[in-house]
């Protein structure tokens, strides 16, 4: 478990991130603590229980993570994460820094960043912007959503447009799904015939398959491993689905196999193909594997009639030189870094100005108490403000100076002291 430095929490101290992705959490874990569409309620309520008012939940089969704002964040994010750890087996995740705590100005930054699909599998994609915004709906309907946490969520919704107005990076997975529906029609010309099987929920194999029917794909069916999530994503994109364990028939059924899974092992070897082949009479077919790592073995290429491809293969077909990639992500960090910055930069100082309202008053009723005083002498109202304004002050930074003060805070007073009024070291101003 990581809770990002102090320094990040200052600026924005009520937001927390608390999940896991593909890069921190096991295939098998994050599978295990999915949640799907049906059990989002049950958690929504879990929240509230918790104590929990505002809060968005978004999963998907790269990652669980919550985003909340709350008046103890820390406090908050440990029970949000017991309630995540509660759902896998014996309530334990099992992997050292798998879940994940992220506050303030790095939980802004984290929420930015997904938005903009910068922290994707691929970067770039758009299906997991849309997947935020639903997570948000979710979160009105049910009446987890507030002023706080609405107010991160459409900064980095307009972060996101940005990225994608300014920067080429959305081009990319469009242009390998491109060129996989270029390779499809190579191998079966009118896709209208072919059959397709769609492995796995990954937003690649979701976003491969709206190509492909946009380019004429008519027939198509979905399986996963997990079963919840085979049937909520065939739900939403109006797909048949089928058993996992009939993968052998499967196989021998389809021109097109969409492979998404990615539980970090070999899901069709050389010989599961071979077969497959056998069965279909040599008939080509044509297997676009997106899982990180494989769920294909890349052996397949020497059975008769198969032609495999992955997402690096579908990248040189479809990008020039990792330079220009390497300069798209850079420019869209930028522009994300750039939001960043002016939303927190926003926040801090609609936080400051309640504090200046309030110094205002005081120095108000002082002067007036002053000119009473004083009898209408301005000099020695002056004088008489001067020193009830500096009293307190005076007192503070003597106590802090002791010999049993830490000298820490008191050179950290002195230095607010001298950055608030505009005073050198010397004690002269501007």
């Amino acid at each position: 478990m990581v809770i990002g430095p102090a320094a990040s929490r200052d600026a924005l101290p009520g937001l927390a991130v608390i999940g896991l992705d593909h890069r921190t959490a096991s295939p098998g874990l994050r599978d295990a603590l999915f949640i799907a569409e049906a059990e989002l309620p049950a958690f929504h309520d879990a929240l509230r229980r918790a104590g929990i008012v505002q809060a968005v939940v978004l999963s998907t089969c790269d990652r669980l993570e919550v985003q909340l704002t709350d008046r103890d964040p820390e406090a908050a994010s440990a029970r949000v994460a017991q309630l995540i750890a509660s759902r896998a087996a014996g309530g334990s995740l099992g992997e050292q820094q798998a879940l994940q705590i992220r506050l303030g100005a790095q939980a802004v930054g984290h929420v930015f960043r997904v938005a903009a699909s910068l922290e994707s599998h691929v970067a770039g994609e758009a299906q997991i912007l849309g997947q935020l915004k639903e997570a948000d709906r979710r979160a009105r309907d049910c009446g987890l959503m507030g002023a706080e946490l609405d107010g991160v969520l459409q900064a980095a919704y307009a972060s996101a447009k940005r990225v994608r107005n300014e920067t080429t990076i959305g081009e990319r997975p469009t242009s390998m799904a491109a060129a996989a529906v270029g390779l499809a029609r190579d191998v079966h010309g009118d896709l209208a015939r072919a059959r397709a099987l769609v492995m796995g929920t990954g937003e690649l194999g979701e976003m491969m398959l709206e190509h492909l029917r946009g380019a004429g794909l008519r027939h198509a069916m979905q399986t996963d491993p997990n079963p919840m999530r085979a049937t909520a994503q065939a739900r939403r994109l109006s797909l048949a689905t089928a058993d996992f364990g009939t993968l052998a028939d499967l196989l021998a059924d389809a021109d097109i196999v969409v492979a998404a899974v990615g539980l970090g092992r070999i899901l069709i070897d050389r010989n599961a193909m071979d077969r497959a082949s056998q069965r279909r009479r040599r008939r080509p077919v044509l297997v676009l594997d997106f899982a990180i790592p494989n769920d294909v073995d890349p052996g397949i290429e020497s059975v008769d009639g198969v032609f495999r491809y992955d997402t690096d293969d579908l990248e040189r077909l479809a990008l020039q030189g990792r330079v220009g990639r390497e300069g798209e992500l850079a420019a869209a960090s930028a522009i994300v870094d750039e939001e960043v910055a002016r939303f927190v930069t926003a926040r801090a100082s609609r936080a400051a100005i309640p504090a200046i309202a309030t110094l205002r008053r005081r120095f108000e009723a002082e002067r007036a108490r002053a000119l009473t005083d004083a009898g209408g002498d301005a000099a020695r109202a002056t004088e008489l403000m001067m020193s009830r304004l500096l009293h307190q002050p005076q007192e503070r930074l003597r106590a802090l100076a002791s010999s049993n003060a830490d000298p820490t805070a008191r050179d950290a007073a002195e230095r607010l002291v001298h950055m608030l009024f505009g005073v050198d070291e010397g004690g002269e101003g501007p």
